[in-house]
């Protein structure tokens, strides 16, 4: 975690779906089912949700627009299935697109931190600066022998970026990464200290924090949502009539325990001004904001804004026990993601 947010990690994410969709209505199909505009211009990663026509999450992930007529969708291993079946159903007999599985074709190696760029740039002869390689960027570069589709994006708050290795050069970038590693401290990470990092910073989990009986409002994910580019998107006008619903009363926040000792291990209820608001869904320990930090349904009777949970008092019962929390709908950490774009 440390590492992480003051130096350089390396982690294994092999298992992360990969999907390549090519032909001529690639683009359009990959538009229209998802939420945010996926079709602009190339070598640039969009982060997107599918819906279906109730307006409510079907799968969130990344699509990869890589030239024209050719894009990579990325989405959890345990959505594979499922997010694979739902494009392949929406490609009608008159689209010319095709998705092929390259999960296995592929390792990714994500490198984050603040030392991140120093790394990889010690690695390969393109320019990475900000303004050359700037945040949602994608391109291939050149690592040792290998040609490696690099992406920068990052799942934890900090500077990063994602390594698309064929799979058989993969353990080749690996060894030089770490050799290379060796003069920035390059330090492994794992899931568990994903599951820390990315908390702090509030991003989602599907089939965690969400899942198929939200909408993208509720979730905090409207910014997701193109509702004026061509050609609509599954589920549109369910998430327009629920938008001239007005101010939402059901919406997914940030919880900090303003404790040091205590963990979360999911389903504590938290209370605003004595009375149950919502329980936690996802929960973890954020090192960086010194205590147990989660993501919780508000369930209210009355619009959640901003002067809603400031004008409350927050607590949170963990095994038994209340203490005092702090609520946000905003991240905890870095909410004007200054460190990611830096």
């Amino acid at each position: 975690h440390k590492a992480a947010r003051a130096g350089v990690i390396l982690m294994d994410m092999s298992f992360m779906s990969k999907f390549l969709v090519q032909g001529r209505d690639a683009g359009k199909v990959l538009n229209y089912v998802s939420a945010n505009q996926v079709d602009g211009q190339a070598n640039q990663i969009t982060y997107t949700q599918w819906l279906n026509e109730n307006g409510t999450l079907e799968a969130d992930l990344t699509v990869t627009k890589l030239e024209e007529e050719k894009y990579l969708v990325i989405v959890t291993d345990t959505m594979h299935r499922h997010a694979e079946t739902w494009l392949k159903r929406h490609i009608s007999a008159a689209d010319h697109a095709f998705v092929t599985d390259i999960t296995s074709a592929y390792g990714q190696l994500n490198i984050q931190g603040p030392k991140s760029r120093e790394l990889l740039q010690s690695l390969t002869n393109v320019d990475l600066s900000n303004e050359a390689f700037p945040f949602r960027h994608a391109r291939e570069i050149e690592i040792g022998y290998a040609k490696v589709l690099c992406i920068r994006i990052t799942y934890l708050g900090e500077l990063g970026y994602e390594l698309y290795i064929p799979s058989e050069q993969a353990t080749h970038v690996y060894d030089r990464i770490v050799e290379a590693g060796k003069a920035f401290d390059l330090r492994h990470a794992g899931l568990r200290a994903l599951g820390s990092l990315r908390m702090e910073k509030g991003y989602r989990d599907y089939g965690h924090d969400m899942d198929n009986t939200d909408d993208p409002y509720e979730v905090g994910l409207g910014f997701c949502v193109d509702l004026k580019k061509p050609g609509g998107f599954i589920g549109k006008e369910a998430v327009l009539t629920k938008k001239a619903q007005g101010p939402l009363k059901r919406r997914l926040a940030q919880v900090l325990v303003k404790a040091p000792e205590p963990f979360l291990f999911h389903a504590e209820v938290v209370r605003r001004n004595g009375v149950d608001a919502g329980y936690v869904r996802g929960g973890s320990y954020g090192f960086s904001l010194g205590g147990a930090v989660g993501l919780f349904m508000i369930e209210a009777d009355e619009p959640v804004t901003a002067d809603y949970i400031a004008n409350g008092k927050w607590e949170i019962e963990i095994a038994g026990k209340i203490y005092p929390a702090e609520v946000s709908l905003r991240p905890f950490y870095d909410p004007e993601m200054r460190r990611i774009k830096a």
